[in-house]
């Protein structure tokens, strides 16, 4: 069974060049209902543009808390 986690985010381009780098690796969020995720950064690459990366996303997860999508949504 797979759960899924809504979150928000806002990195500035400037911001995320640090993971281009290697400076950081993972991205940690607070989702809207409170849970806090990690997740490694490479999976925002489809989302980035010239001004960085913002939005808000859904992050699926099986059972055994593996990555197993991310996608941009909607706001509500």
């Amino acid at each position: 069974m797979s759960q899924t986690l809504r979150f928000s985010l806002a990195l500035s381009a400037a911001d995320f060049l640090r993971f281009y780098t290697g400076t950081a690796r993972q991205v940690a969020v607070v989702a809207h209902d409170g849970r806090r995720v990690r997740f490694p950064a490479e999976h925002l690459r489809p989302f980035v543009t010239h001004e960085g990366v913002s939005g808000e996303f859904v992050i699926t997860f099986d059972a055994e808390h593996r990555f197993r999508s991310l996608q941009r949504v909607l706001p509500d």
